[in-house]
């Protein structure tokens, strides 16, 4: 993963493909679809709607790009680009919000507020190419940035940077219809299907995907009859009571939280191959998955930093439970809520016990947490998150398709990430074949990068400290970074 703005090349020409006259005045008179819409989608909407007030640009964007040699064949990409988002039914709605402009964004029901419309026909979707002619890196960064925002139906596109001997594709989509897993799904079905059709083959005939408007009509009916005494409900609200009935915060100073700051983004090798090998024996004696030894470095380091002996984080993980939603582009995710005390020396023990409270949080993915803060507000003194909470994610690529990854490196294969303002730290531990990384993404400001670089700095001395058979415990960790000093906000 790398920011955009660290997107560099040679000048190409630039073809996009976007929506056809027609298309859009379908669009428009598409009617109100009875799906609702999910909880993830709400709360990404209304998120930007905060945003626009606040005069901040949201980082919003997923964007993954790769390249194929020789010239690309713009009809059959345009063939390509339309069976894509046909087959998909995200693509084939657009929300409109129904209130007032004036809403308070700190009121309750806003997500009520908010209407799908659909497509009766997705056939009636069509993309055409449009020329651009010659772009640098500055211009076509420009270009996918200024993808339209999720109140907008074509909040999506495709393109191309063509050069002498290669062009690079690139695929810009507004969060509100994919999640991480979409970049996988894309590139498999447009990757293969175009070469599929300059070859001269028929289309392949892929799986059929599943419908996210079923995942969100299911997702309604489920949360619809939760209540606070729902014993998924109430082992959030123990989550959240512990933190002082909301989301926890990261522990370092993130600068001033009224200053509406762009991102930033850092990544750093936390372990070689080899190391990466050695890391995941310790955790697997210790009973555990490379991932508990992910949330276990983050514990430890936590606890060096703070002094406290229970760490408490949430982690992304896909709500997908069938083979057909494996094959579907959509915003499939929940968040596990992670408790790890870290009152032991040993990283075993630390490791084992961060694994026991993933493995037995991952069904409370399907319970949105803001759901959690609305019926407890009143009964348990929830409370909306406040800026700067961490999350905390695992990808370990050799678990996904070899031919699919190797196919991505050889083509140089690239995810972008949006760095325009995020409330939250994120930090994403991502274990490839060569290396196992992480990247933060925080506000961009200098007391924001030290903190986090503090923080990451402290999760590899972890790592490091586990595989050389060191002292892993908090104290020793604390050590180690005491010479790293903290401006204050």
């Amino acid at each position: 993963m790398k920011p955009i703005h660290d997107w560099i090349g040679e000048p190409g020409s630039v073809i996009s493909w976007h929506p056809s006259r027609a298309t859009l005045a379908k669009v428009k008179d598409a009617p109100v679809s009875d799906v609702p819409v999910s909880y993830q989608q709400a709360q990404h909407l209304l998120a930007y709607r905060r945003h626009e007030s606040s005069g901040t640009d949201m980082a919003r964007l997923n964007i993954p790009s790769w390249d194929i040699p020789g010239r690309c064949d713009v009809r059959a990409m345009t063939h390509v680009i339309n069976a894509y988002l046909r087959r998909h039914d995200t693509f084939h709605s657009w929300f409109e919000y129904t209130g007032d402009e004036d809403d308070s964004d700190s009121g309750k029901g806003l997500a009520d507020k908010i209407v799908r419309h659909t497509l009766a026909n997705p056939r009636d979707i069509k993309f055409t190419p449009t020329e651009h002619g010659e772009m640098s890196a500055a211009e076509w960064r420009d270009h996918i940035l200024a993808t339209a925002s999720p109140w907008v139906w074509d909040c999506f596109h495709i393109g191309i940077i063509q050069r002498d001997d290669h062009f690079t594709v690139y695929i810009s989509v507004d969060h509100v219809h994919t999640d991480a897993m979409f970049m996988g799904l894309a590139f498999v079905e447009i990757h293969m299907m175009y070469n599929t059709l300059v070859e001269g083959a028929a289309p392949l005939k892929l799986p059929e995907p599943g419908s996210y408007d079923t995942y969100c009509r299911e997702q309604h009916e489920y949360v619809s009859k939760l209540t606070a005494e729902s014993p998924e409900v109430r082992d959030w609200i123990e989550f959240l009571q512990h933190n002082g009935g909301t989301l926890p915060t990261f522990p370092l100073p993130l600068g001033d939280p009224s200053v509406p700051y762009s991102g930033d983004v850092i990544t750093i090798s936390l372990l070689d191959k080899e190391q990466g090998d050695r890391f995941e024996q310790a955790c697997i004696s210790a009973g555990a998955r490379f991932s508990g030894g992910v949330f276990a470095c983050g514990a430890i380091a936590h606890a060096a930093i703070t002094g406290e002996s229970t760490y408490r984080v949430i982690t992304p993980t896909t709500t997908r439970r069938t083979p057909a939603e494996f094959m579907t582009t959509g915003w499939f995710t929940g968040l596990v809520p992670i408790t790890v005390p870290v009152d032991a020396d040993a990283f075993g023990d630390i490791a084992r016990a961060a694994q026991e409270s993933f493995d037995a949080g991952t069904e409370l993915a399907h319970v949105p947490v803001e759901r959690v803060l609305e019926l407890g507000a009143e009964t348990h003194g929830l409370r909306p998150p406040d800026a700067g909470v961490p999350m905390l994610s695992y990808l370990d690529v050799g678990l996904l398709s070899p031919g699919v990854i190797a196919e991505w490196q050889r083509l140089n294969g690239t995810i972008y990430s949006d760095s325009r303002s995020a409330y939250q730290v994120g930090m994403w531990v991502n274990r490839v074949e060569q290396e196992t990384t992480v990247t933060a993404a925080f506000p961009s400001n200098p007391i924001a990068r030290e903190s986090v670089m503090r923080y990451l700095l402290a999760m590899k001395a972890v790592y490091v400290g586990v595989v050389e058979g060191r002292d892993v415990a908090a104290a020793a960790i604390a050590a180690d970074t005491v010479g790293l000093d903290l401006k204050t906000a």
